[in-house]
């Protein structure tokens, strides 16, 4: 018969592994949760995180701390979140030009789903709007392309970095109505391109609405069309790009993913977590009027969509590679 004594040192190594898994005990998360992000602080997509990610942990009961890692068009976030312990305590909110970055433009880059992180939810969709200087005197898309077709190349956008999505919607445009525009790219958000377009300097502009909202607001821009599939409740009197290039669609996306290994327990609690979120109005509401769309996914959806933006994109960024050869 085993004494007392052997019986608790036999227990002892299998307590000790059970305390080593956090993230698979039933009390997930019981510390804070760390959520890499490759925004910059104070930028509208790090507002947006941050309102959702302090509304979450209030539903975990745990603090959720956003960590700001710009740079390297998203390469240094990806690094630091695909490095962290998959336990479940540091996730990674990647923005959709991760996923579609072009090839070679940063180490590690474009992401793969399942093959870089595993999917975990889905936060925001943000439509692209196509916007011009009033002092470009263009009023509408239609005519936007007609003086594009007139003076090819002569016609200039800007765009917050090349590869991103303000920069494929540009060259999504100039391949679905066959004209020629001038990409001018910026780095560090829209604050320096609005600066630009609103001077006049540059005529266009295609950016999320957070981003434009004042130099809207301010009727120093014109908002041509938003590229979603429908109109926007938010902004009836917006026409969609596709009511003039039919099946036109484009918008950034920003979602939640976790390094390899991470239990699904894990997984599966912050996704919860997250519907629940993205559910109430007093979140959902507020984020439409900023343009930012919540958009809830499982896991398994927010693989097929990332799979869906890629093959949607790859036509785009091989046609872009192949004109800069």
């Amino acid at each position: 018969m085993e004494t007392p004594f052997k019986i608790i040192a036999l227990c002892l190594p299998l307590l000790a592994t059970a305390a080593a898994s956090p993230a698979q005990a039933d009390d997930y998360p019981n510390k804070p949760v760390r959520i890499i992000s490759d925004s910059a602080p104070g930028s509208a997509v790090d507002v947006t995180f941050r309102i959702v990610m302090d509304r979450l942990g209030t539903v975990l009961g745990q603090q959720i701390v956003p960590v700001d890692e710009p740079g390297a068009s998203g390469a240094i976030a990806a690094h630091a979140a695909s490095e962290a312990i998959p336990d479940g305590y540091t996730l990674f909110a990647p923005a959709i030009s991760l996923f579609i970055a072009l090839p070679g433009k940063a180490e590690n880059l474009p992401l793969m789903l399942p093959r870089d992180f595993l999917p975990v939810a889905s936060l925001i969709d943000q439509p692209m709007f196509i916007c011009a200087s009033a002092a470009s005197g263009i009023k509408t898309l239609p005519d936007l392309i007609a003086r594009a077709k007139q003076h090819p190349n002569q016609i200039s956008f800007a765009a917050t970095g090349i590869g991103r999505i303000t920069h494929l919607t540009g060259l999504l445009l100039q391949s679905r109505a066959d004209i020629k525009l001038q990409v001018v790219p910026y780095t560090g958000g829209p604050a320096a391109a609005l600066t630009d377009v609103v001077g006049g300097r540059v005529p266009l502009i295609i950016e999320g609405y957070s981003g434009l909202a004042g130099a809207i607001q301010a009727h120093s821009l014109t908002v041509l069309a938003v590229a979603s599939a429908h109109r926007l409740p938010q902004f009836p009197d917006v026409p969609t790009a596709a009511e003039t290039l039919p099946g036109f669609a484009a918008g950034g996306w920003q979602g939640i993913v976790a390094p390899l290994g991470t239990p699904a327990t894990a997984i599966q609690k912050v996704n919860a977590g997250l519907q629940k979120v993205l559910g109430e109005p007093d979140i959902a509401d507020p984020l439409a009027l900023r343009g930012a769309f919540v958009s809830p996914m499982s896991p398994a959806e927010v693989n097929a969509f990332i799979n869906a933006q890629q093959a949607q994109w790859r036509p785009v960024l091989q046609a872009f590679m192949a004109s800069v050869k």
